[in-house]
Order: C-alpha cells, then structure tokens, then sequence
C-alpha cells in the first residue's frame, strides 16, 4: 500500500504536470521584464516595490497555472489521440478530470482577484484577458475549427506583458502595448513550428492545425512569412522608447530565426522543424530579457 508521503508526492507532480511549469515560467518571465521596464522607462509618482514584483509573480503563475489546467480538461477527449499528450494526469488515470476543473477554475479566480487587490484593477484586467483568450478564445473556440487557432490565441501571452507594463504605470501606453504585442507576432512562427513536427498526430486527433490543412510545405512559407513580419515590427519599437541595448539583440535574435525559417522552406521536413522551433523557442525570453536590460542601461536612438 502506497503511504501518505507518496501520495502527496504522486498529487504534487500531477498537479505540477496540468499546470504546464515551462509555460509558466515564460510567461512570469515576460510580465516581470514588462513591469521592470515600465518602472524604468515610465515617469510615475509611485514607483514599484520588490514586493509589487512578488505580486505579478504570484498573479501571473495563477493565471498561467489555471488556464493551462482548464486547457487540460477541455482537451481531455483529443488528448488519448496524441502520443504527446496521451500520458497526461486525465487520459492516463491518474487525475479525475471534475478535480482538473476544479483546480482550473479556482485557480484562475485567485490570480484575477489576487491582481486586483496586490496590483491594480488594470493589471487584473489583463491577466484576466490572458485567462479568457487562452480557454474561451483558442481552446474552447478556434482549437478545433480554424487554422487561424494559434494566431488569435497568441494574445494570451500579450496580456501576460500587458499585465506586467500595467502593474507598474497602473495604466497602458502606446509603448506599453507595442511590447506586449511582440508576443502575439512571434507566436506563429513558434507555433507553427511545433505543429509541423507533431502534424501527423494533430490530423489523428482532427485539429485543424496549418499543416494538417494546407500542408508542410506552404506551413513552411506561412512561418517564412509571419518571421518577415515579426523581424521589422521588433525594429520600429526604438520609434516610441526603446534603445540601443534592445535594438542590437532584437535584431541578432531575430535574424537568426529569419535564416532558420528560410531554411524551413527549403527543407520543410519535421526534423527540420523541429531544429528550427528550437531556435524560435528562446527567442520570447531573449527578447523580453533586452527589454529589461534596455532600461536598465537605456541609450536611445532617437
């Protein structure tokens, strides 16, 4: 008979397994460098705390935790169909999918309530939006009816920016918002790749993912073409605020994923794309990363 330690053991990592650590961690990430930039960049008559830090740390990890086990339940039919999410706590036994929900909706209230009270009602505004656009927007709605899915739902990772820049300046500028909107440009590009290594699968479980519809070849120039998009966007921002820090890295960073994308199209295998979601996948940190050092050490352009 297991004993209670295993137990507690065994519900810790299922409970660790829906709430999706990594994406929580990219996303924390990416609120945190938001809210210190805004503290550095914005003029405002309250600055931050170490402790207001702590705060869009612990909202945003809610949030992200809460969504993805939500993501977990609805997906819980589909997922059996996939070996990469065969094994997860609800096809495999191991969590009852009423307890997943539970988690995902109280879970998911905390962090909105939490961030109004700990931030702002702007910040809980976002972080909300972030909740409603990755459960209602892409995983209840545009998952299983459109390959416009992942584009749309990309606007879950913004809001976790917005969130950030909000809860230091309390509000949303231009900047702010330009920021935060890198998420959504970049997220096809990043998506698309991992689809087009997983896209037998995603046509065994009858999800309309880009490659399952139009094929590996035209994903590979849809992903060339949202890069060429994504690379110039990330060079306006020095217009309205950011400096030489962030210029350099955006541009490295980003030109390194334009080479491997047009690499893509020129062998638009899953082995390939696979190389290629490896180089696009850090590219949200690195570049959420300059932003902060940017403000630490501004020099603008303009």
């Amino acid at each position: 008979m297991a004993s209670d330690l295993d137990i507690v053991r065994l519900g810790f990592k299922e409970i660790l397994e829906i709430s999706k650590p990594r994406i929580v961690v990219l996303l924390v990430i990416t609120a945190v460098t938001s809210m210190y930039a805004a503290n550095k960049l914005i003029p405002t008559e309250n600055p931050i705390e170490l402790i207001h830090y702590l705060h869009i740390i612990i909202a945003g990890a809610l949030a992200s935790a809460g969504s993805s086990a939500l993501n977990h339940y609805y997906d819980k039919d589909i997922d059996p169909k996939m070996t990469r999410t065969s094994t997860r706590p609800i096809p495999s036994g191991r969590m009852a999918a009423s307890h997943v929900l539970l988690y995902g909706v109280v879970v998911s209230c905390v962090s909105v309530i939490y961030g109004f009270f700990a931030l702002n009602p702007v910040s809980a505004f976002f972080i909300a939006l972030g909740i409603f656009s990755y459960v209602i927007i892409y995983t209840v709605w545009l998952k299983r009816l459109n390959t416009s899915n992942i584009v749309i739902g990309g606007i879950a990772g913004s809001a976790a920016a917005w969130a950030g820049w909000s809860a230091a300046t309390g509000s949303m500028d231009i900047l702010g918002f330009l920021v935060g909107f890198l998420v959504f440009v970049w997220t096809p590009s990043h998506f698309w790749c991992l689809a087009m290594k997983i896209k037998d699968e995603y046509a065994q479980a009858n999800i309309p993912m880009l490659p399952v519809v139009i094929g590996m070849q035209r994903t590979s120039k849809y992903i060339l073409g949202n890069t060429l998009i994504l690379l110039p966007y990330s060079m306006i921002l020095p217009a309205f605020g950011m400096g030489i820090v962030y210029t350099t890295i955006a541009a490295v960073s980003g030109g390194l994923m334009l080479a491997y994308h047009y690499k893509l199209t020129k062998t638009p295998t899953s082995e390939f794309a696979w190389k290629a979601y490896k180089v696009t996948a850090p590219y949200l940190t690195i570049i959420f990363v300059a932003v902060a050092l940017d403000a630490a050490f501004h020099f603008p352009l303009f």
